[in-house]
């Protein structure tokens, strides 16, 4: 278990540094994808699909996040 935790923090790590050049909305996808495959996973039990599908609905939902923000 401890092995999985490191490799998640490790991937976490490199995948933020890597996000520097990303628009805002960019970053909210990415972000978005990753909570949801997290949350997938956790709420199925770690299958396959539920990790696939959180991570799909994460980023559409992190993609959206702020849309309208500036409509006057």
């Amino acid at each position: 278990m401890r092995i999985i935790v490191s490799a998640a923090i490790i991937t976490i790590i490199v995948v933020l540094s890597g996000c520097s050049g990303m628009s805002t909305r960019d970053r909210n996808t990415a972000l978005g994808a990753g909570v949801g495959a997290v949350g997938g996973a956790v709420l199925t039990n770690g299958s396959t699909l539920g990790t696939i599908g959180g991570a799909v609905v994460g980023g559409v939902i992190g993609n959206q996040m702020g849309n309208g923000k500036h409509k006057k």
